[in-house]
């Protein structure tokens, strides 16, 4: 899974738990595969990268949930 393909999973991920807006990418990486976003453990640096665009466009599609 590429950065791009995170990235819908961690807007959802974030308007349903915002209190995962601030972990770590390896905390994230276990967080969306506990709660069923993906089948296995991704790749650190994608999980960043996506979580890098969520955060920085999250007023734009917070307004829209």
């Amino acid at each position: 899974m590429n950065a791009t393909a995170l990235l819908p999973l961690l807007r959802d991920l974030y308007s349903r738990n915002p209190e995962y807006r601030r972990l770590l990418p390896w905390e994230l990486a276990q967080v969306l595969w506990s709660l069923g976003y993906t089948e296995d453990l991704e790749n650190e640096g994608e999980i960043s990268a996506a979580s890098d665009v969520a955060r920085q466009d999250w007023p734009e599609w917070w307004k829209a949930a």
